[in-house]
């Protein structure tokens, strides 16, 4: 029993109500107990295949379930029954472990080309906080690696003697470390959550000499992990199936280096590729605003970083086992847009754009940008304005087939939450395939075009029954002092403009274990790229509402049926006890 004191004056005291199941619940039990107060294994593995849609739900998948369910609510190792009460069956219901909403297990094919995939991608993977101040450190990179991210932004950069490489933001107040010490805990660290290849991006700012350095600590670092392709240019990028346990190199070729060294004092364009301070090439600038904003921010920097850290030899072989060892080959835009996005029969490649280039791009070649993703790779990142290691929406490239949106994993909100979402699709192995439709090519060589507006594919129905645990992961007064919290629940959709919408259940007073009861429809345009966006609140009068937690989930994942849905907190991380109870169908 809790207390609660009151101006001081008087106590309210109260205990923790334990909801009943809820009368969807009790009337599948009802249904499929047939009347009796006990569910054999056979009339669960009916429920299974009826209600959650287990088409392939077996005996044995039953007996599991019934047999741990028991152990947890009575904690006893045999069974003379293998039956459920409505309390038992409530309470697997009720279980994210035994109950998911989503599967947990690779199940997309792995054997198409890399560029087949949306990728779990970091940007700028070593900073600890912000863009201009943090320190940098491999520890936000194992974070990252251990939450799935496959895609690893290193900055490289010569110390103050020249001699050596450190990972760094360049031009900036970032504290420096060392190149060795990220790539080792990539290497510690890379498959503890997914045995898909990493793919580490170089954003190269060396000397040849220092480029030939990185090469020899690169290949001494991983040996028989790294890919290193047999042709200097791949006609095709081989698969995630094929690159199992693999560390992938991805920067610009020395060659090309070389070029934007020469070149610079003629056109004084910022390579689009390098993720630094800088004003945006003309031809991808998005709007007047948006350059001086950019340029004001670079206006410190822009002298150091046209004189770079090199004035290289251009004889004629520069860094060769540098060169070997990059995998994916990146480049600067070059001759506009349009040329940019060409595609080359005989090789891919990677192509980087800012969050505000892509924009422009897709107002004016969208679907040449979903053409050049179907075979090569395509990188956005974040404006460079975002000191704060912010985010933005992730719709934008991955409905044009970009298959790496580079995120700050550092920057928490809720963009971040959506890539949490997407990407605890396949498993949370870190690569998610692609809709088909980003892939096809129709009889008259047409693609996929987002800006044309398209019929209903789908409707989603959600009933939101109820949530319990938060009187475990946080303490009485959190929410409110002098009383139990008033939750609510928002819940909607994150996708492409025509399927964005977040509705919201009414508030429940004072219960730490409320109950709604409330059911939404949500109609889909393009099912394959939403995501479920919920969110908990305490509602409060005088103040800004508490937030009680957050989840995004993949809709094309999603288990038809009544489902446990865990809740995480602002950080991604998952809150050990809260959760809430839901249905989800396809009508």
């Amino acid at each position: 029993m809790g207390a609660y004191r009151m101006c001081g004056c008087f106590t309210r005291k109260f205990k923790v109500i334990e909801a009943p199941p809820p009368p969807d619940v009790k009337a599948a039990f009802e249904k499929y107990a047939e009347g009796g107060n006990q569910m054999t294994v056979e009339q669960l593995r009916r429920f299974l295949v009826d209600v959650q849609g287990q088409s392939g739900a077996t005996i044995a998948d039953a007996e599991e379930i019934a047999l741990q369910v028991l152990q947890k609510r009575h904690h006893m190792a045999k069974f003379r029954r293998h039956a459920l009460t409505l309390d038992d069956f409530y309470q697997f219901l009720f279980s994210a472990d035994l109950n998911p909403p989503i599967d947990t297990k690779v199940h997309h094919d792995m054997t198409a080309p890399l560029s087949h995939y949306f990728v779990f991608t970091g940007h700028n993977s070593y900073l600890t906080g912000n863009q201009l101040s943090s320190d940098c450190s491999d520890v936000p990179i194992i974070k990252a690696l251990k939450r799935g991210v496959r895609v690893v932004e290193l900055d490289l950069w010569p110390n103050s003697s020249k001699d050596d490489v450190h990972v760094l933001h360049g031009r900036t107040l970032t504290t420096p470390v060392e190149l060795i010490k990220c790539l080792t805990s990539i290497k510690e660290h890379a498959f503890s959550a997914s045995e898909y290849p990493v793919i580490i991006t170089l954003e190269d700012h060396l000397t040849p000499k220092l480029q030939e350095k990185v090469a020899q600590i690169i290949s001494q670092t991983f040996g028989k992990m790294l890919f290193c392709p047999q042709s200097e240019c791949c006609k095709e990028f081989p698969s995630p199936e094929d690159l199992k346990y693999r560390i992938i190199i991805s920067t610009k070729p020395p060659k090309e280096y070389l070029e934007a060294q020469t070149n610079k004092d003629k056109d004084k364009e910022k390579d689009s590729d390098d993720d630094v301070w800088g004003k945006e090439p003309a031809e991808l600038a998005v709007d007047e605003e948006d350059d001086k904003t950019d340029s004001d921010a670079s206006e410190n920097t822009q002298d150091d970083e046209e004189t770079d850290a090199s004035e290289p030899e251009l004889n004629s072989s520069i860094a060769p086992g540098y060169k070997s060892l990059i995998a994916i080959h990146a480049g600067k835009p070059k001759g506009g847009m349009k040329n940019a996005l060409k595609v080359d029969p005989d090789k891919v490649r990677r192509l980087s754009l800012s969050e505000q280039a892509l924009e422009k791009a897709t107002m004016s070649y969208g679907t040449d940008v979903v053409r050049f993703t179907q075979r090569n790779f395509l990188r956005i990142y974040p404006k460079g304005t975002r000191f704060n290691s912010s985010n933005y929406k992730p719709q934008i490239g991955w409905m044009h087939g970009a298959q790496m949106v580079a995120f700050n994993m550092q920057g928490y909100g809720k963009s971040l939450w959506q890539m949490h979402g997407l990407f605890r699709a396949n498993g949370g192995c870190g690569y998610v395939k692609k809709p088909d439709f980003l892939m096809n090519v129709d009889t008259n060589g047409q693609v996929f075009d987002p800006r044309a507006k398209l019929p209903i594919k789908k409707r989603l129905r959600v009933r939101v029954y109820m949530g319990d645990g938060w009187n475990l992961d946080f303490k009485k007064t959190h929410f409110d002092t002098y009383s139990p919290p008033d939750f609510y629940t928002k819940v909607g959709i994150a996708g492409v403009p025509a399927d964005e919408t977040m509705k919201k259940t009414k508030t429940q007073e004072d219960n730490w274990k409320p109950v709604w009861d409330e059911e939404f429809i949500f109609p889909l345009t393009v099912p394959e790229l939403a995501l479920l966006r919920v969110e908990v609140h305490e509602y409060d009068m005088s103040e800004k509402d508490d937030f009680a937690g957050q989840t995004c989930l993949p809709v094309s994942e999603l288990k038809q049926g009544i489902r446990t849905v865990p809740l995480f907190d602002r950080k991604g991380e998952k809150l050990n006890s809260s959760r809430l109870l839901m249905r989800f169908d396809f009508i």
